[in-house]
């Protein structure tokens, strides 16, 4: 028998646990212990074997079936079945044939005539019970992704959106359990209670009722939806847009996702926005960045000049002797963080702007300020390279 392993423990899920739920917990899981992100951890690597494992079994209706039933699972059936085959119920457990032991005990069999064998009820417990994982199941809505664009000033103010969204609604024919005239009749052949009991020998097994799946009702299908429970619609969504989202920002709209099946929970709309650019104003994160002209007297001279900021104009002092690509920051100048309830900063970048020549004066000028500053700019550089 294969080592007994709780595989909802190693997955950290509940045994009742939907397939997405387990799929999740696999994701992260796997990104956590991944031989690749944990190079020489050994175990690391014997966990991630064991939550491979333990997701190999329950993302499997039939593997996770047999798991439930018997507390493990292996290839080879409930007992294994020895030689490298594949077990069959008619095998029994490793290989033994238990309608002869039954015999031989005094269990009646079905090719005696008495009633089901043992091999007929593992049949039906890997076979109709496995066709029963089938019918349709109880299980929270999907979600949507929705792409958005909106305008710069829009992401920087936040603003409120009216989003067509297609998306499944729960069925008015059959308010979404997929049959037609209500829960159907009661079954007559497990009187509504899902399940059916039959022997074998001294055993009594209880298993799905073949006929009802084990709904304990006859489920007749919606002609509206045709049994998913769901129909597709096209749905008006009002969403808010906070003050400060940035392109890649994802936004969660709570059950605007498609409907689940059966009286499942709803899934969530995403919307992932995209910002338009600003011929001006350059965003990075929450700060603003702008790239501002000055003269050469002002910034040779110092100043104190108007600079546009996202909340209109600003003073900002430039010192003396500033340089061409010198940055000063505007603090609490940038862009409001609602989530953060923070503000960012505007960084300002110095452009030196030449005067313009038009006149021999303005010339006389320029050669008299040469004469002034006969420094050689580029004699750093040279002694560089």
């Amino acid at each position: 028998m294969p080592a007994a392993q709780d595989y909802y423990a190693t997955l950290g899920v509940r045994r009742n646990a939907a397939p997405e739920e387990i799929r999740k917990a696999y994701r992260r899981l796997a990104r956590k212990h991944h031989p690749d992100l944990n190079p020489g951890d050994k175990a690391a690597e014997e966990r991630f074997k064991k939550v491979q494992e333990a997701y190999d079994v329950l993302s499997d209706a039939k593997k996770r079936q047999m798991y439930d039933q018997f507390g493990f699972y292996s290839e080879a059936g409930p007992g294994g079945a020895g030689g490298g085959q594949a077990w069959s119920p008619h095998m029994g457990f490793g290989g033994f044939d238990f309608d002869e032991f039954f015999t031989r005990a005094g269990g009646r069999t079905a090719e005696k005539g008495g009633g089901p064998s043992f091999s007929d009820l593992f049949s039906q417990l890997f076979g109709r019970g496995a066709r029963a994982e089938e019918r349709p199941q109880r299980q929270p809505g999907t979600d949507l992704e929705y792409g958005l664009t909106i305008g710069f000033w829009e992401a920087i103010r936040g603003t409120k959106v009216t989003l067509n969204v297609s998306r499944q609604e729960s069925c008015p024919s059959c308010g979404g359990s997929g049959g037609s005239g209500g829960a159907g009749a009661t079954c007559p052949e497990c009187n509504g209670t899902g399940n059916v009991t039959q022997m074998a020998g001294a055993m009594r097994f209880t298993l799905n009722c073949p006929r009802c799946g084990g709904s304990g009702r006859l489920r007749h299908t919606c002609t509206s939806c045709y049994g998913d429970g769901r129909i597709s619609r096209a749905e008006t969504v009002e969403a808010r847009i906070p003050a400060g989202v940035q392109t890649g920002s994802r936004l969660r709209v709570a059950g605007k996702g498609n409907a689940g099946t059966l009286g499942g929970p709803p899934g969530d709309l995403y919307i992932t926005v995209r910002v338009d650019p600003h011929p001006f104003f350059q965003r990075e994160g929450d700060n603003i960045e702008i790239r501002l002209p000055v003269t050469v007297t002002e910034a040779g001279l110092g100043t104190k000049i108007e600079v546009p900021t996202i909340e209109g104009r600003a003073l900002l002092k430039i010192p003396p002797g500033t340089k061409a690509g010198q940055k000063f920051r505007m603090r609490d100048r940038g862009v409001f963080n609602s989530r953060k309830n923070a503000r960012g900063d505007q960084i300002v970048e110095v452009v030196i702007q030449p005067p313009a020549v038009r006149d021999e004066r303005t010339k006389e000028i320029l050669r008299e300020l040469a004469q002034l500053n006969p420094e050689d700019p580029r004699a750093e550089i040279w002694s560089l390279v």
